[in-house]
Order: structure tokens, then C-alpha cells, then sequence
């Protein structure tokens, strides 16, 4: 992979407040990417919306807090600020409910942010953020504005039941790196009728994609990295798990900061998986990483 002298990582979709039994805490796949990019240093920009609503300004004010500027987030008068209600099984497995019609739902197209693709080395993009036809154009045109040599991270990040076929495969066909979870790649060999092990059919999924880089997570498992024909696997760490909420969105933060540093594959596992495992050892999706220290193998 190329060595690329841009630094802006942009990160598309949605921004909402994940609703737990006893509290509410920000979240999103895009937007705990970009928290956790900017924490080890990479320049992020999230490009997302929120409502004129009480939970969008406190969104607005926790983004600012978190080094995460505003510019890039639309305001929605009419529609509200997304919210999940989220229950943990007892190993802190989170289960979602999505509300429907949020603002993250509508994200307009805006000039100024077709000339942030141009200057971005890498695009971050999901499934969830396309469940509704507007934010899915305007994603769909960012992805095909990128400048040579940006890299399309697509977080496949499936939630049921926002989502398909045709935005699964849509998806893919843009992507140049693809991460996933095991549960995942299950779901999407059943829907292209792979078959063979969790290796052969990364490799399939890499080869029918024009993929450069497939990354898959399987939890205390730890992970599996595919890029030029090799297999890089992770064992993941020991740890107490709190909840697991957001620790897959740590993983592809530092995924991504490893393939712009030009990271070998081998400290790139290591790196993603020390972050995802420590996030796990606390609650909610931002968690302090300031005190990150390496979790015992």
C-alpha cells in the first residue's frame, strides 16, 4: 500500500445516543471510529447529523469535547437525534434497537464536503448509515469523489433488519478494505454461497471484491487479517469484559492508523486488538484510553 502524505480520515454516518437500562452514552459505528482515531492521533472528520433537539446539542458538545470538530455535522429541524436502546447479554454482548427516522437518517450532500474527500486518505462507511435512500445517495457519491490513492473502510457493521443484499453488495464493490466480524462473514457467505473455512472464504470475498485488505474480529478469539496473500493472525488478550460495546470500532480505528503508518500486519493485529480488548474492560463506546496499558496474554 502506498505511502500517502494526506492524513484526514473521514468518517460517514451515523452519530446517536445509545440508550442503556441506566444511562445514555454517544455512540455510532462512525462516530466511535472517529473518537478512537483521534485519541491515537490521526486527524478525523465526522460527517453525520443530529437533531435541533436537546440530545443533538449534547451530542455537538460531547463530539467537541472529544477533539472531534462540528463542522461537519448537519443540524435536522424536523428530524430527531438518533437513539438505540441497548440490552447486554450476560457476557456484555450488547442486543440493538434502532429507531427509525433519525436525523443521521437524511445526511444531505454539501460542497464543502466533496472537497474533503479529495484531500482524505482513507473514507470510513458502514450498511446501518444506508438503510434510508438519502444518506445512502449522498455516501454513495462521497465514496466516488475520493482523490487516487484514498482508502474506502468499509465496516460492514450489520443490524438487523436494516439490511440487504443490494447495499451489502453495493457496498463491497466500493470498498478497498473491508472489516468484519465472524458472525458477519457468516451472513454474507450464506448470502453468495461461499463455503469453505473462515480463511478460504476471506480470500473468496477479497477476489469477487477487488479487496485489498479484509480484517475480521471474532471476539476473545481475537482476529484475522488477509491483505497480499497472506494470513495474519491475533489470539485477542484476556480481559474482564464489561461490555463490548464499541470495541470493534477501536479495532478498525486502529486497523486504518496501522495501514496509513504503513504498519506491518503482524504489529497492526496486536495494536488493534490491545485497543478493542481494553475497551471492553470499561462501560460504554468512549472510553479513556489515556491509562491503556497492555492487557496480560
Amino acid at each position: 500500500m502506498s505511502k500517502s502524505e494526506k492524513i484526514l480520515v473521514l468518517a460517514v454516518g451515523e452519530l446517536l445516543w445509545d440508550i442503556f437500562p441506566d444511562d445514555k452514552r454517544i455512540g455510532g459505528a462512525p462516530a466511535n471510529f472517529a473518537y478512537y482515531l483521534k485519541k491515537i492521533g490521526e486527524n478525523p472528520v465526522l460527517i453525520s447529523r443530529v437533531g435541533q433537539d436537546s440530545l443533538g446539542v449534547q451530542a455537538l458538545t460531547t463530539c467537541r469535547s472529544a477533539g472531534l470538530i462540528n463542522d461537519s455535522i448537519q443540524v435536522d429541524s424536523i428530524h430527531p437525534t438518533g437513539r438505540v436502546r441497548v440490552e447486554l447479554d450476560k457476557k456484555g454482548v450488547p442486543n440493538f434497537e434502532i429507531e427509525q427516522d433519525a436525523a443521521w437518517d437524511f445526511l444531505e450532500e454539501e460542497d464543502h464536503l466533496f472537497s474533503l474527500v479529495k484531500n482524505a486518505a482513507a473514507v470510513y462507511f458502514g450498511t446501518l448509515a444506508q438503510r434510508n435512500e438519502i444518506s445512502r445517495n449522498t455516501i454513495q457519491r462521497l465514496q466516488a469523489g475520493t482523490g487516487p490513492g484514498c482508502l474506502k473502510v468499509l465496516d460492514l457493521n450489520l443490524r438487523s433488519p436494516y439490511h440487504n443484499r443490494q447495499i451489502i453488495e453495493s457496498s463491497l464493490e466500493m470498498a478497498d478494505v473491508l472489516k468484519l466480524n465472524l458472525e458477519e462473514l457468516n451472513i454474507v457467505s450464506r448470502l453468495f454461497s461461499f463455503s469453505g473455512t473462515e480463511s478460504e472464504r476471506l480470500k473468496v470475498l477479497m477476489g469477487k471484491f477487488s479487496l485489498k485488505v479484509v480484517a475480521m474480529t471474532a471476539g476473545s478469539e481475537g482476529s484475522l487479517i488477509v491483505a497480499g496473500g497472506k494470513e495474519y493472525r491475533h489470539p485477542g488478550y484476556l480481559v474482564n469484559v464489561v461490555d463490548t460495546v464499541g470495541a470493534g470500532d477501536a479495532f478498525t480505528a486502529a486497523l486504518v492508523d496501522g495501514l496509513i503508518k504503513e504498519m506491518d500486519f503482524d504489529e497492526i493485529g496486536k495494536s488493534a486488538n490491545r485497543l478493542a480488548s481494553f475497551v471492553c474492560t470499561r462501560k460504554g463506546a468512549w472510553v479513556n484510553i489515556s491509562d491503556l496499558v497492555r492487557p496480560v496474554c
